[in-house]
């Protein structure tokens, strides 16, 4: 039977989601987790590859697995994070249709990225930390320009594997925070490196370097040298994952987990 595991993690001390050779990654400890306490091989996959030393607050992996007799859903989800270590964390757990891909099957997906104006040694691997407060005005005009059908080559990864570099936005500002700033955008899709590499671009545009007309015009450019470099990883977290309700029924979600279900 399918499943569906909806998670949390730290990713400070992980090299990205994605099982590679010779390091240590979440999907990894994720699959090593889930073969310990069901007793089988388990391999999972999961809505998105978050990068090195990026965070997720809700990530979604599906998994085929034959859950003992004795096994309830609620039993299961609390061995689970009994063994997974104190930086993963899984708050639902539940059957699917054998069809439905918490890659392929999400509707759209929020990533949000965090930067902190005031020094806090709580968030260091957690925010990016700016001494100088950037134009919120002009960075967030410069995001609307962001918003519908767009080609984001100027914002992706050379040689990032995809077929093609079209995202439907249906969201990208940034919002003041106690302390800092919050910048959220939600698609339908995202290409490899695109919200680092337009958070990182956006606050070119916040420092005065470029006008929000200049960033528009990288956009439409669609050339990776115009762009500017990457923001760091750790101020990055996937937060929301959307589904169908025919996928992810609404009363299966935990109380409090901060995402919805559906456009």
């Amino acid at each position: 039977m399918r499943y569906f595991l909806h998670l949390a993690y730290d990713g400070t001390r992980y090299h990205g989601w994605q099982v590679q050779p010779n390091t240590l990654t979440v999907q990894q400890e994720l699959d090593r987790c889930l073969s310990q306490v069901l007793r089988q091989p388990v391999y999972s996959l999961g809505s998105g590859r978050t990068d090195t030393g990026v965070h997720a607050s809700h990530q979604v992996a599906h998994f085929e697995a034959e859950f003992p007799e004795t096994l309830d859903l609620e039993t299961a989800l609390y061995r689970f994070n009994r063994a997974f270590p104190p930086d993963i964390a899984a708050y639902a757990l539940h059957p699917v249709p054998d069809n439905a891909h918490a890659r392929f099957s999400a509707d759209a997906r929020t990533y949000e990225y965090y930067v902190r104006l005031v020094p806090d040694p709580f968030s260091v691997g957690r925010a990016l930390y700016l001494d100088r407060a950037p134009d919120v005005e002009a960075m967030n005009q410069a995001a609307a320009t962001l918003l519908g059908s767009r080609d984001f080559t100027a914002f992706s990864k050379v040689k990032g594997g995809e077929n093609h570099y079209v995202c439907v936005v249906y969201e990208a500002s940034w919002h003041v925070m106690p302390g800092g700033l919050m910048f959220r955008i939600r698609a339908n899709r995202f290409v490899r490196g695109m919200v680092r590499l337009v958070v990182g671009t956006l606050l070119t545009v916040g420092r005065g370097k470029i006008t929000p007309a200049q960033f528009q015009q990288i956009l439409h450019a669609q050339r990776r040298v115009d762009a500017s470099s990457a923001a760091p990883a750790q101020g990055l977290y996937l937060s929301r994952v959307e589904y169908m309700p025919d996928v992810v029924p609404p009363e299966l979600l935990p109380p409090g987990l901060p995402y919805f279900v559906g456009k």
